[in-house]
């Protein structure tokens, strides 16, 4: 049985749940999509695509992350 007070202050908790959600999902969406275009004129364009497919990969990685530790339910 897991300890209740784990639940309340740690990773399972209501807050740090949705601020990982919130924080994958601007990854997600906002890293394969915005990031690359705003780094196009000073880094070219592929390493800004480079870029951007890094911030997604991390992003949906976390969100993977997230549904195997059974803080996501499908």
């Amino acid at each position: 049985m897991e300890n209740e007070n784990v639940k309340v202050t740690g990773i399972y908790s209501k807050f740090w749940r949705i601020t990982l959600v919130v924080f994958s999902m601007l990854l997600i969406f906002a890293g394969g999509t915005y990031v690359p275009l705003l780094l196009a004129k000073r880094l070219g364009y592929f390493t800004s695509i480079g870029a951007g497919l890094v911030l997604f990969i991390v992003g949906f990685g976390l969100m993977v992350f997230l549904i195997r530790k059974k803080l996501i339910t499908v």
